[in-house]
């Protein structure tokens, strides 16, 4: 029997830290120490801007994206290319490329990829907002920058047979070697995508 050692108001923040991805019972324990140890600087502010978070972030409706805006940011840049939509599966994924500074256009996010043993079929994606975006006739090319795993590659399948009628051109992130990477530590699948997208030098 393991004997408790703090009350239940820092046993709760433990149990909630633990829940997030990435944190283990014994790192949520460590980060619960640092924010209760470091109350005016870190567990107060945090408080204050997780309430805020609460009441004022919302799902775009048009992308799925996260934002205080409604439509999101990203939506309403003007400069942006409104004929390129680059899909991705999560909000992560958009924050990734948005870091890279590498879209000129706009994202739609799925909400996950198509998995049929989880029980994840297309219509808990956001998947039929995609097909109406396309349909409008701006859009001019949808980009798939989903994950190289099963399910990803099994989801831009099926995306690129729902696009099909609309006659958008639709495309997918180029795979294989990346950069700085040696031959010699890749794994089968990723040097057979590599042969697959070589291109004229």
């Amino acid at each position: 029997m393991t004997r408790k050692v703090s009350g239940p108001e820092i046993e709760r923040i433990v149990r909630l830290l633990g829940r997030l991805p990435g944190l283990g019972p014994r790192s949520a324990r460590k980060a619960a120490l640092a924010l209760i140890k470091r109350r005016n600087e870190l567990l107060v502010p945090l408080t204050e801007a997780l309430s805020d978070a609460v009441e004022k972030i919302v799902e775009c409706p048009d992308c799925g994206n996260l934002d205080t805006v409604v439509p999101c940011s990203i939506c309403q840049d003007v400069r942006r290319d409104r004929s390129l939509i680059v899909v991705v599966e999560e909000i992560g994924d958009l924050w990734a490329l948005e870091r890279a500074g590498v879209v000129s256009g706009l994202y739609h996010v799925l909400g996950g990829h198509l998995s049929p043993l989880d029980g994840i079929g297309p219509e808990k994606l956001n998947i039929a907002r995609l097909i109406e975006r396309a349909a409008t006739g701006e859009v001019q090319e949808i980009v798939l920058a989903l994950n190289a795993t099963v399910e990803g590659q099994s989801t831009a399948h099926y995306l690129t047979e729902q696009l099909a009628p609309t006659g958008i051109v639709v495309s997918r992130l180029a795979q294989g070697v990346p950069v700085g990477g040696e031959l010699d530590y890749l794994d089968e699948g990723t040097l057979a995508a590599a042969i697959k997208s070589r291109r004229r030098m």
